[in-house]
Formats: structure tokens, C-alpha cells, sequence
């Protein structure tokens, strides 16, 4: 990795792994893009440069992009992405559990599903293949990258300063607290997901009987 001295506010390097791991993670989710923007936080968290603001932007925008390019890549070349992230039995659970999910949540989905793990390159590419409506998906997209560019680089800034004489300390702090909030949304979707198996599971109730007949009513109308 490189050392955190590198990634100063002033660094191209920095705006550059800001853009880059982002767009690629959405596709390549070996590219570890939101630990890449949480060691960007906590090797600025000393500074209150205003151009910190611009690495936050950057890293939005570099989600941004990846988002949008799975979208693209699902729709306009879908035999490929299925042989490719779901012809595996875990990767058509994942599949039928996005298309599920997004035909249910829709835009809250694809605003919340990054904060899943795995959840974000299979929400993406399911709105490609399924055409989900490219103008509901771009301003989703921006919300959602907004969201996660602030709040990685919040939490990378946070374990900074609890450790401004360890960084290393302070990012294994903030890459703790990640995998924490991950852990518990996570633990959330399975309990829902079980929980609607079971309701789905269920017998119906049996039809109420007819209520009988008036008798004399029946024998007026004979």
C-alpha cells in the first residue's frame, strides 16, 4: 500500500486513487475502493484544507462512473455478465436476490445497496439487464456516491484524528468501524430476507364457510 505520507491533499496521487479505485471496485470489486477512500481520510485528517472537499467530489464522481458503467455493461452485453458474475449458484442467489430487492425498493435500493456487501456490482448490473429507467438510475447513482464518498471519508478522518500520532492505528480503527456498520446491515437484510421466506411459506388461511341461507327467504322466492 502506499505509505500515508503520499496521500496528502496536494498529492495528484491522491485525486488520482480518489477516481480510479471507486469506478474500477464497481466492476473489479477486488480494487479495494472504500478502503482506498478511508486511507485517504485518515491521512488527511490533520489538515483543513478546503480542497479536501475536492477529494470527497472525486471520490463520488469515481463512483459515479463505476455505477454507470456497470449499468452499461449490463445492458448492452448481458450473455457476457451472466457467464461472468452469475453463473455460479452463489451468483444467481445474488442475482435473483437484486432483481427481487430492485423491482420491490427501487432508487432506495440502489442508494443503500453499496453499504451491502456484494451488493452494489450485482444491484448495478441487474438495473442494465432488467433496463431499469436510465434517468431514475443516474440521479440514484448520484445520491448514492455523495453519500458513500462522505461517509468513507468521514470515517477515515474520524480514526485520523483518534490516532494523530499512529495513522496506521487510526486506519485500522476506521476500516473496524466500516466493517462494523457492514456487518450490522447486513445481519438486517438476512433477518428481512428470512423473515419474508417465512411469510411466504405460510399457508393461506381457509375461506370462511358461506353463512346459511334464510329459510324463509328461500321459501318466499320459491
Amino acid at each position: 500500500m502506499i505509505a500515508l505520507d503520499v496521500l496528502r491533499v496536494d498529492s495528484l496521487v491522491s485525486y488520482l486513487i480518489a477516481v480510479v479505485a471507486p469506478a474500477l471496485d464497481a466492476i473489479l470489486p477486488v480494487v479495494p475502493s472504500e478502503t482506498a477512500v478511508i486511507t485517504l481520510g485518515v491521512a488527511t485528517a490533520g489538515s483543513a484544507d478546503p480542497r479536501i472537499a475536492l477529494l470527497v467530489a472525486c471520490s463520488a464522481v469515481g463512483a459515479f462512473l463505476g455505477d454507470n458503467l456497470c449499468y452499461l455493461l449490463g445492458r448492452r452485453f448481458e450473455p457476457w455478465i451472466e457467464r461472468r458474475f452469475f453463473r455460479s449458484e452463489k451468483g444467481a442467489r445474488r442475482r435473483d436476490w437484486a432483481e427481487r430487492s430492485l423491482e420491490r425498493y427501487g432508487m432506495p435500493l440502489i442508494i443503500v445497496c453499496r453499504f451491502i456487501p456484494g451488493g452494489r456490482t450485482a444491484v448495478m448490473l441487474c438495473c442494465g439487464i432488467v433496463g431499469y429507467q436510465r434517468r431514475r438510475f443516474v440521479i440514484a447513482t448520484a445520491i448514492a456516491g455523495a453519500i458513500w464518498a462522505s461517509y468513507s471519508f468521514f470515517i477515515g478522518r474520524l480514526g485520523g484524528k483518534a490516532f494523530a500520532d499512529k495513522p496506521w492505528a487510526g486506519l485500522l480503527l476506521a476500516l473496524g468501524l466500516t466493517l462494523a456498520v457492514s456487518a450490522v446491515i447486513e445481519a438486517v437484510r438476512r433477518i428481512r430476507s428470512a423473515r419474508a421466506r417465512r411469510r411466504a411459506a405460510a399457508p393461506e388461511p381457509p375461506a370462511a364457510p358461506e353463512p346459511p341461507r334464510d329459510r324463509e327467504a328461500s321459501g318466499r322466492t320459491s
